[in-house]
């Protein structure tokens, strides 16, 4: 008996940065480019920029679900089909973007028993907000794949704003969307055993 495909998993590349002139979207489309021709899962931009998401608004924290703003159930509806993530994310002030942890902050159930990867940027790499992404996303439950991209503004782009990534970049790029793809995979079909 042959047993039916599943449809590839469906996972978001975020653009983590809202402020103007910002490096983030080149990134992404960098992002995006290095998930051409893969066949594991089906990958789609999402720019919180254009989520139009306040300071968190809610009166009640996100576990319940009861959502009262138009906003969070729009953004909710964006998150929730999604199997995974991959966080473009810049490094600020040794942290993670205010609007990033804003917008995770919406959201709780949306989240959970899904795999993220990272593609970290800035001064020093974005090491930084990756580490204090991983704790925020931990604690979403959220599992982060252990192998990452990390591009210094100074080596991987050309006056700060264009892409000129090193070589080995690319391969770094592979192997996190490798990871993320199974880590995906496994606990989609967790999700759907539950």
């Amino acid at each position: 008996m042959m047993v039916p495909m599943s449809p590839a998993s469906r996972i978001g590349v975020i653009i983590c940065s809202t402020r103007p002139a910002r490096v983030g979207p080149t990134v992404a489309d960098w992002t995006m480019q290095q998930t051409s021709g893969r066949d594991g899962a089906d990958y789609e931009l999402i720019d919180l920029a254009e989520m139009g998401l306040p300071l968190l608004d809610e009166p009640q924290p996100a576990a319940s679900r009861k959502y009262t703003k138009e906003h969070t159930r729009r953004w909710a509806s964006k998150i929730e089909p999604l199997d995974g993530f991959v966080f473009v994310a810049p490094e600020y002030n040794r942290g993670i973007p205010g609007a990033l942890k804003n917008a995770l902050d919406f959201l709780y159930v949306e989240w959970n028993n899904k795999a993220a990867g990272l593609v970290v940027y800035g001064s020093s790499g974005g090491l930084r907000a990756a580490e204090q992404l991983k704790l925020v996303l931990a604690e979403l439950q959220v599992t982060t794949v252990r192998n990452q991209v990390s591009l210094s503004i100074y080596d991987d782009m050309t006056n700060f704003t264009e892409m000129s990534p090193r070589d080995y970049q690319s391969r770094n790029a592979s192997s996190m969307l490798d990871q993320l793809e199974r880590y995906t995979d496994a606990l989609r079909m967790m999700r759907t055993t539950t």
